[in-house]
């Protein structure tokens, strides 16, 4: 059997003929190398002669089952990641399978962007986790996944490499849109734990209501519509790295059960009598000072020592020099490949924009605005004209000393409201104006 090494390779394992011929249609498409079988025997004596990237095989099958599958990868191959697909789905069955080694778990019937998401997932995943283990992770060299050649990463970089050989936790600090999830990642895949589970959770996405059940599982009958048993994300996490990122939007009730789990390395499901003993390296992230909030007493300070033996501090974009340009060039030759286009070119007056530009948004925001000037941009070419307005104004400007008063207010308002997360209440309170006034200062903006 012939390997093309060029392509990253995968195996499909699923008993259901069609569900395999569709699969195989979708992944050669998109430019892997993709060999199936019909069943574990079979694929395992694929397995035994080529070198596969990732398995993608189907939880109910004949004889032997999918879980059976990924066990046998995760014992003899180290170097391949697995991915499951069910048309059973159940959250049990989503721990289970992550906790027997899935990277993933996709239930049917999914789409092609479900589809091809989860794999480039995973591939991401083996990738940064080769890199770690190869020890390719140095001072001069960015991890997996980050982009710089500029002195202020480096020691971003370096406190990466520092922290991955440890198990002390870790908090990561930086602007909205920096790469907080990145570092994060980084550190995991570089570590020990890299072939364990990565588990982010957004802190301010889950409502106070559900976030220790969410957290720690809970048992049936622990509440109301607690129809089942559920294991929660600590116990997903179990050997491997859990990152909360938003930190800072945890209640105090909250703070005192995490407390309590970095202490004992224990976690008691809501509705439970007895705690489980968990192995989870415990990663955080805020773009708030938490200092700040520790004294006010919104956070607590004992919590803050334990969550800070480790800070790395990502700095903004505006404080990275060329990165920018180089950032730049990434994101056009990456959606320039996804839209089967050729890359388009800056001036040098745009390139001048870009990088006077203060990108309160970082580089989320200058992402975004590649992606958006890749589809938006007729011809290969973008100059000045073609930035959003707020940003032409840079273009020639080394101090923004010809800019009027009304013109640097409005500045200052965007880049505190992209700060906060577009939360104006917050946005207000730094601006040392009301809400009211924050609104009509908006709306002469419009």
């Amino acid at each position: 059997m012939t390997e093309t090494k060029d392509k990253e390779c995968i195996l499909v394992v699923d008993d259901a003929p069609d569900t395999l011929e569709m699969l195989q249609r979708n992944l050669t498409s998109a430019g892997y190398q993709i060999y199936t079988a019909l069943g574990v025997a079979e694929a395992i004596k694929i397995l035994e002669s080529t070198t596969v990237d990732l398995v993608i095989t189907d939880l109910k099958m004949p004889r032997v089952s999918g879980f059976d599958l990924i066990r046998h990868v995760r014992e003899n191959l180290k170097d391949t990641e697995v991915m499951m697909i069910t048309g059973y789905p159940s959250v049990e069955g989503a721990v289970k399978a992550v906790k027997a080694g899935a990277e993933d778990y996709l239930a049917k019937p999914f789409t092609d962007e479900e589809l091809f998401a989860a794999v480039r997932r995973a591939l991401d995943k083996l990738n940064m986790r080769r890199a770690g283990e190869a020890q390719e992770i140095t001072v001069a060299s960015p991890p997996p996944g980050l982009i710089s050649e500029s002195e202020a990463m480096k020691k971003v970089f370096d406190a990466i490499t520092k922290a991955a050989s440890t198990n002390a936790t870790v908090l990561i600090s930086g602007e909205s849109g920096t790469g907080k999830e990145l570092v994060a990642r980084a550190i995991h895949y570089s570590s020990p734990r890299a072939s364990a589970p990565f588990v982010p959770i957004n802190c301010g996405g889950i409502p106070e209501g559900l976030f220790e059940s969410e957290l720690f599982g809970h048992v049936k009958g622990a509440f109301t519509g607690a129809i089942e048993s559920r294991a929660g994300f600590f116990q997903t996490a179990d050997g491997g790295t859990i990152f909360l990122d938003e930190i800072s939007e945890t209640s105090p009730s909250m703070q005192v059960k995490l407390l309590r789990v970095l202490q004992d390395k224990e976690v008691c499901m809501v509705g439970a009598t007895r705690t489980r003993k968990v192995d989870v390296r415990i990663l955080t992230a805020t773009n708030k000072e938490l200092n700040s909030l520790v004294k006010k007493g919104t956070f607590r300070e004992d919590l803050f020592f334990r969550l800070t033996v480790i800070n790395i501090h990502i700095p903004p974009l505006r404080e990275r020099g060329d990165d920018i340009l180089l950032l730049t060039n990434h994101f056009m030759a990456k959606f320039a490949e996804e839209s089967g286009k050729s890359k388009l070119r800056f001036s040098d007056n745009a390139l001048r924009a870009l990088k006077n530009y203060s990108w309160p948004g970082n580089v989320r925001e200058l992402e975004n605005l590649t992606q958006r000037l890749m589809v938006m941009v007729d011809g290969d070419y973008i100059d000045v004209p073609d930035l959003p307005s707020h940003m032409r104004f840079t273009a020639f400007k080394e101090t923004g000393l010809d800019r009027s008063l009304a013109e640097v207010e409005a500045e200052h308002i965007r880049n505190v409201l992209a700060n906060v997360g577009g939360n104006k209440t917050e946005a207000a309170k730094i601006l040392g104006i009301d809400r009211k006034t924050l609104r009509e200062k908006l709306k002469d903006q419009a």
